[in-house]
């Protein structure tokens, strides 16, 4: 097992890149993972792990998970624990780090299924939302998750937010989310965009056995118009108090719980 001391080893510059760029993990086909359950989760899930980097302390305080990532792995690294403020962005990392490549979920996310309950995201910004929402549909038994520009589902944040929802559940990705939900209403599915006005539709009034796309906006901006516009009907999450609205996590939780509750 090779160790490595220096920070400006290439193997950790790599890993570092595909923590904080996008643009790198989409040019390289790699993503960055961070901690001992989501590493663990990411080998017994079937993600090829090309490099598992791990501190001494690690491979003793989570020698279970350790020996599960470490088995797992292309290549297994020694680091000092020096390094694990260059990888991590927590505040208190567990010294175990691993570069993986992207997810092929080709066969399982290239089609809708049109009986199927979905969460779409319009350009959601927040990887703590996105990583929220991926576990929640996971909890709840979606079909799967849209996403339709916004933040990277391979962000580091999102990932550990999800706490490995978004490498089991089914997620498109599209760079057109008004063809994909125009496609999907042709396809007999209801779509509705979630809004917070009064006049629209009460979310708790809709039933619908077949299948569904629900839409969940921007944190600020909320939905776009040609979103809005390829939508079959608009549903709001009537409101108490003087709230005028919810955090687009706890909306997407709401607008879950009704469409599996009804189906």
């Amino acid at each position: 097992m090779e160790r490595i001391t220096s920070k400006a080893n290439e193997k950790i510059k790599l890993a570092a890149a595909l923590r904080s760029s996008a643009r790198e993990r989409r040019g390289r086909g790699l993503f960055f993972l961070e901690g001992a359950r989501l590493c663990c989760d990411a080998a017994l899930c079937g993600v090829s792990i090309t490099d598992a980097f791990l501190t001494e302390e690690a491979f003793l305080k989570y020698a279970d998970r350790a020996g599960i990532i470490a088995s797992a792995a292309g290549r297994v690294y020694l680091i000092d624990n020096g390094l694990c403020g260059r990888l991590s962005d927590t505040k208190a990392p567990q010294g175990i780090f691993c570069i993986c490549k992207m997810l092929d979920k080709t066969e399982s996310c290239n089609k809708i299924d049109e009986k199927g309950k979905y969460i779409a995201l319009d350009n959601v910004q927040s990887p703590d939302n996105l990583g929220a929402i991926s576990r929640t549909a996971e909890a709840f038994g979606l079909s799967g998750l849209v996403v339709g520009s916004g933040c990277d589902i391979y962000n580091a944040k999102a990932q550990r937010a999800s706490m490995g929802s978004l490498l089991r559940l089914p997620v498109i990705e599209t760079n057109s989310l008004p063809k994909l939900l125009e496609e999907a209403s042709r396809g007999g599915m209801l779509t509705a965009a979630s809004v917070p006005d009064e006049t629209a539709q009460s979310v708790f009034a809709l039933s619908r056995g077949g299948g569904v796309i629900c839409v969940v906006g921007n944190e600020g901006s909320g939905i776009s118009r040609e979103v809005m516009e390829a939508c079959e009907t608009r549903v709001t999450i009537p409101m108490r108090g003087r709230a005028e609205s919810l955090n687009a996590a706890a909306a997407a939780a709401v607008l879950m719980w009704e469409m599996t509750r009804n189906g």
